[in-house]
């Protein structure tokens, strides 16, 4: 059985303190320990798109970014 998630569980941010909604999906993967095909994701609010993509780009590791699928920040 699936179920959908209440308003109060939408996905939130992964940056460190921050509880706002998450509207983008950095897909990611450690090469030196991670398959190839593996992702990983953090879950990021539109202001820290950019800061957590440069964190994760600036290590080889950032390999998509996505918007979440339902995002209440992406739907008008």
């Amino acid at each position: 059985m699936t179920t959908s998630r209440p308003a109060e569980e939408a996905p939130i941010c992964s940056a460190r303190g921050c509880r706002a909604p998450a509207a983008w999906a950095l897909r990611w993967n450690n090469p030196r320990l991670h398959d190839p095909d593996r992702r990983k994701t953090w879950l990021a609010c539109p202001e820290h798109r950019e800061s957590l993509g440069a964190f994760l780009d600036a290590r080889g590791f950032l390999r998509e970014v996505a918007a979440v699928a339902g995002s209440p920040t992406l739907e008008g």
